[in-house]
């Protein structure tokens, strides 16, 4: 079970920000092989979710609102520690962040870029893609958006 919270950039103690930043470097740079600019400027604007099993950051999304990275909502960097995936905390931290759209945006419309072969895993979630795939960072992703 993930102890789930939810802050703002500025809320964010600075261990909590440096184990974003390994995390997300860990599975996109590392694992994905995949040379970018993971450190965009946008985590400022962002809310920050982030799944904790026994205090350390196992899963995690940032969420936007409204016209602060798409038109819509959206949801991005969403990652989970690959020895922590066997437990489907992908779907927790998901669901998490649609609520917290819910709830600090008063949003239900959400897009997000997907990377292609999570297709299904978002599908799961109520996600429907959009449009034709397309390369971000030399990966295959697919615009996908949720409604309620």
């Amino acid at each position: 079970m993930l102890d789930i919270t939810t802050k703002t950039f500025q809320e964010l103690t600075t261990q909590e920000l440096y184990d974003i930043l390994q995390l997300r470097s860990e599975v996109f740079v590392v694992e994905q092989d995949c040379v970018y600019q993971d450190i965009d400027g946008k985590d400022q604007k962002a809310l920050h979710v982030l799944g904790y099993k026994n205090n350390v950051v196992v899963a995690y999304t940032r969420i936007f609102k409204p016209g602060d990275y798409f038109e819509k909502a959206s949801i991005g960097r969403v990652v989970v520690a690959k020895k922590e995936r066997q437990h489907k905390y992908g779907y927790d931290i998901m669901e998490a962040s649609i609520q917290a759209i819910k709830e600090h945006y008063n949003e239900t419309d959400i897009k997000i870029s997907a990377q292609c072969y999570l297709n299904k895993f978002y599908n799961n979630l109520g996600f429907k893609a959009i449009g034709e795939d397309y390369l971000e960072d030399g990966i295959p992703h697919i615009a996908m958006v949720y409604k309620v």
